[in-house]
């Protein structure tokens, strides 16, 4: 983006942070579902699971619930972004001298921060609950960088829906099917403990590799191949989802 670009956005993002600070109970929200499975998995479910392993299982299940909060955090990006359009926002900024892209990358910004804030949350209280590493700087921030990648990409597909959506509910939908995906993948359970066409399913679908890379930086061990599945995963979404978006914002506006 160029200067003026950047500074466009700058501005527009600061006011979708503002409405977020006059709204916490979207972050409150976001943060609520993940902490509850965590909860019910760690206190009701989680001693009659066998993950394979000595570690303790809120160890083993943090990676799944950090996607699954940051997948619920980006249905509001979604709801956000068609209110603007429905209100007429997009109509006054177009006729305002401003980068068009900015008016996106605020949307998406603002999901970056939001999630994160989430993710700390989640986090804390997880810490709380008995979650411990031992994984160096070096790796929280590989963790993090993954995290940031993983809400990068979900919030372009978050995009997608709010510039397609014909209703509000049209929106955010498009979240439930991402919020049940670590259902069916390593997040809960080892995958060779599902029936075979259950097990090639998660062992072959994004989430698990991005979690299982998750769970060795945590656990101060080798990512091995998995990182390149996961990044490869990761930086594809991301690819595809942008170049829709801004086919689609390209369209509204003409």
């Amino acid at each position: 983006m160029t200067t003026h670009a950047i500074a466009d956005t700058g501005v527009l993002t600061g006011r979708s942070l503002r409405h977020i600070l006059r709204s916490p109970d979207t972050i409150i929200t976001t943060a609520v579902t993940p902490i509850a499975l965590m909860l019910l998995f760690v206190y009701v479910l989680g001693g009659a699971i066998n993950t394979g392993s000595d570690e303790s299982y809120i160890n083993y299940l943090l990676p799944g619930i950090l996607l699954i909060t940051i997948a619920s955090g980006v249905a509001y990006t979604s709801y956000r972004l068609f209110l603007d359009l429905q209100g007429g926002i997009f109509d006054r900024f177009q006729s305002m001298p401003i980068a068009r892209s900015s008016v996106l990358w605020a949307h998406v910004l603002t999901s970056v921060v939001a999630n994160l804030v989430s993710v700390a949350i989640v986090v804390g209280v997880a810490l709380i609950m008995g979650f411990r590493t031992g994984a160096s700087v070096g790796a929280w921030l590989g963790v993090a960088g993954i995290l940031v990648l993983f809400i990068l990409a979900l919030t372009w597909l978050a995009v997608v829906a709010g510039l397609s959506a014909k209703s509000v509910d049209g929106a955010s939908a498009f979240s439930y099917p991402l919020i049940f995906l670590p259902f069916i993948s390593s997040a809960f359970v080892p995958t060779d403990s599902m029936p075979a066409p259950v097990a090639w399913f998660a062992e072959n679908q994004p989430v698990t590799s991005i979690v299982n890379t998750i769970r060795a930086l945590f656990a101060g061990q080798s990512v091995g191949g998995e990182i390149w599945i996961a990044l490869a995963w990761l930086v594809g979404i991301l690819v595809v989802a942008y170049g829709f978006a801004i086919a689609i914002y390209r369209k509204k506006l003409s």
